[in-house]
């Protein structure tokens, strides 16, 4: 079976590398490519692709922008990142967005082919090696950041307990359960018990 793949970035020079790496592979086949983010909302809603090479930084609509629009919508199409930038709001805000992988430009021509393939089978969590290291650092500081006490009512959380059975299990009050998750959502920054467990599991806090 054929992977369907659109490419998106406003450089035509990197487009064209992109492209002549994928065509190389007998199992892909780039049917669009888009210079900005609309069109590549057009070109995935015309072409329903398998797969979106989408960069960050494009004119009109940003890849973050794409990422959540697609996300809101619905959209199967699975999206892998392309960007220079390592910075944690680009990376969290597309893998919270749905998005399966995140690659650095600068490391594609070693990953992309492999990383297309396995996105399209409904694999997760595709990154280069570069942004793995930067998440493993940032669980690590966000682990730091919450006490014995905080870590125990995420875990509790994780498992689904109500602040009065998380109570019950650590013999503290549901006031305290509620003072601590206050904590949990602000060093995480979450807003809800669910984008709490979320995180934790995505991130490996619990």
């Amino acid at each position: 079976m054929t992977i369907r793949v659109v490419l998106a970035d406003d450089h035509p020079v990197a487009r064209s590398g992109v492209r002549g790496l994928l065509e190389k592979a007998v199992d892909i086949e780039v049917v669009g490519e888009a210079s900005d983010g609309s069109e590549a909302l057009r070109l995935v809603e015309e072409m329903s692709p398998d797969v979106l090479l989408l960069d960050m930084e494009m004119p009109g609509l940003k890849g973050l922008e794409v990422a959540q629009h697609l996300h809101t919508s619905g959209s199967p199409v699975r999206i892998l990142a392309l960007s220079a930038h390592s910075d944690k709001e680009y990376i969290s805000g597309l893998l919270s967005n749905g998005a399966a992988g995140y690659l650095i430009k600068e490391e594609v021509p070693q990953t992309i082919v492999e990383a297309v393939r396995g996105v399209a089978r409904g694999e997760e969590g595709w990154v280069s090696r570069q942004i793995a290291a930067q998440m493993a650092s940032w669980t690590q500081q966000e682990t730091g950041q919450l006490t014995n006490r905080e870590m125990e009512v995420l875990r509790l959380v994780v498992k689904g307990q109500t602040n009065q059975e998380i109570g019950i299990s650590l013999g503290i009050s549901d006031k305290t359960v509620e003072k601590h998750l206050e904590n949990v959502f602000i060093k995480l920054g979450v807003s809800s018990r669910v984008e709490a467990a979320v995180h934790a599991v995505r991130e490996g806090l619990a």
